[in-house]
C-alpha cells in the first residue's frame, strides 16, 4: 500500500528527497543515511509515492519537480523521469521568504485571504489524498499561539503579522483530515514551533492526526548532544561550547536575517541544559551565509571541559556536510514512521520520534536528549506499537 506524500518547500532537502526515493525504488541507490533503513518496517522505502508539491518562488511554480530537480541537482545526480508527474503548485507565503532574493507570490494574494488559501490547499488535497504532508521550507520567523482560539481569529482577520505559513500548512492540515476522516502525519522540520504549539497538538488530536517535530536535527548538532551525553556520563564538568555552520544555500542564506537565525538558535541550543543538568555558556548558532560553499556546510565545533584533578581537556572538531542531503535522508524514515503510527491511532504528537529526528522535540517542554539515548528509546517504541516488524 502506498504513502501518498505532499511536499510543502520544493527547496533543496524535498529535491533530494524526491530524488533519492525515486532512485531507491529502481533499485540504483542504497539506503545509507536513513536510519531505520536496516529494519524491517510496516512499509517500504518503495511505498512512498510522491503525489503534491508546494512552493512560492516563481521560477519553480508551474514547473515539474524532474524539471527543479535538473535545475538544482542534474549536474551531480541522475534526475529519474518520474518525477516529471509532480508539478509544483503555488503555497502559502506569509512572508515566509520576505527579504530573499527570489520573486515570490502566496496563494493569499492570489485568492485574496490567508482563510482562501486555506481552503484551497484543503480541497487540492481531497483531491491528491495525502497520508503525509512534510514541511520543509526555507525558516521563517514564527510563534506559536498555544490556544486554538487565538489561531483561529488570526486566521479569521487574515493577521499577516501573526501567522506564519507554517501554521497555515498545519491548519490546512488539521481541516483535510477533520473534513475527509482520513488522519494524516504533518513532519514539521524547519524550527517553526508546530509540535511544540500547545493549539496545533490539540487540533491533531482532535483529528486523529499526529504532527511531528521541530526542526530535523541532522549534523553538528545532534553530534553536539552525543558528545554533551558522552561528558555528562564521566562527570566531566563542561566549562564551554562553541559550535557554529556556514554554508552556501537558500536557508543560510535565509538565517541572515536575524529573526531567522534566531529561530534556528533556539533550536539549537537547547540541548545544552537539557542533557548536563546545567547552562554551561555556549554558542551554538548559524553563523554565516558564503556562497561558494553551496550545499555543503562547513561545521567547527570546541567544548573545553574539567577532567580528574581538576585537569582541563579540549575537544575540536571541523566537517563538511552535505547539508540537504543530510535532512532527507530522515524524512524517508520520518514518512514511514508518520503513516504507520496514524494507522495505530498515535494522534496529537510523538516524543520518542521527535527525540530522535528533532533539534527541539515536541511537544511544548520536553527535554532534549542525546541522540545515543533517544535511537534506542525510538527503537523500544516502535517495536512496542508495532511499527518494526523485526
Amino acid at each position: 500500500m502506498a504513502i501518498r506524500v505532499v511536499l510543502i518547500g520544493q527547496g533543496l532537502v524535498a529535491t533530494h528527497f524526491a530524488v533519492g526515493v525515486e532512485r531507491i525504488k529502481k533499485g540504483e541507490l542504497e539506503p545509507y543515511g536513513v536510519p531505520f533503513a536496516k529494519y524491517q518496517m510496516v512499509y517500504d522505502i518503495k511505498d512512498i509515492e510522491i503525489v503534491g508539491s508546494y512552493d512560492v518562488d516563481n521560477e519553480k511554480v508551474g514547473k515539474t519537480v524532474y524539471e527543479v530537480a535538473v535545475k538544482a541537482v542534474g549536474d551531480i545526480l541522475p534526475v529519474p523521469e518520474t518525477l516529471k508527474s509532480i508539478t509544483v503548485r503555488r503555497g502559502i507565503h506569509l512572508g515566509s521568504m520576505e527579504g530573499l532574493p527570489f520573486q515570490v507570490k502566496g496563494l493569499e494574494d492570489e485568492l485574496g485571504s490567508t482563510k482562501a488559501a486555506i481552503e484551497r490547499l484543503v480541497e487540492e488535497w481531497k483531491q491528491l489524498q495525502p497520508d503525509v504532508i512534510i514541511e520543509v521550507a526555507t525558516t521563517e520567523p514564527a510563534k506559536a499561539f498555544h490556544d486554538v482560539k487565538a489561531l483561529e481569529e488570526a486566521i479569521e482577520k487574515d493577521d499577516r503579522k501573526r501567522l506564519s505559513a507554517s501554521h497555515a500548512y498545519a491548519y490546512a492540515a488539521y481541516l483535510y483530515a477533520k473534513e475527509t476522516g482520513k488522519p494524516v502525519a504533518f513532519i514539521n522540520v524547519i524550527p517553526s514551533p508546530l509540535a511544540r504549539d500547545d493549539a496545533i497538538v490539540k487540533l491533531f488530536e482532535e483529528a486523529g492526526s499526529l504532527v511531528l517535530g521541530d526542526d530535523g536535527a541532522t549534523g553538528a548538532t545532534p553530534l553536539t548532544a552525543d558528545l554533551l551525553e558522552h561528558l555528562a556520563e564521566r562527570n566531566r564538568y563542561v566549562m564551554s561550547i562553541a559550535q557554529f555552520n556556514i554554508g552556501g544555500n537558500t536557508d543560510f542564506l535565509a538565517l541572515t536575517v536575524p529573526e531567522r537565525n534566531k529561530m534556528k538558535e533556539e533550536t539549537k541550543s537547547s540541548i545544552v541544559k537539557d542533557i548536563l543538568g546545567y547552562d554551561a555558556p555556549h554558542f551554538i548558532k548559524p553563523t554565516g551565509y558564503l556562497e561558494p560553499l553551496g550545499d555543503k556546510k562547513f561545521v567547527s565545533m570546541h567544548i573545553w571541559w574539567k577532567t580528574f584533578n581538576a585537569l582541563e581537556d579540549e575537544l575540536v572538531v571541523n566537517l563538511r556536510i552535505n547539508d540537504s542531503p543530510a535532512l532527507a535522508g530522515l524524512l524517508v524514515d520520518l514518512t514511514r514512521i508518520g503513516k504507520a503510527l496514524v494507522e495505530r491511532g498515535e494522534k496529537g504528537t510523538a516524543y520518542p520520534v521527535n527525540a530522535f529526528f528533532m533539534k527541539d522535540p515536541g511537544p511544548r517542554g520536553a527535554r532534549n536528549m542525546s541522540r545515543i539515548r533517544a535511537y534506542y528509546q525510538l527503537l523500544d517504541y516502535l517495536r512496542e506499537k508495532g511499527v518494526i516488524k523485526a
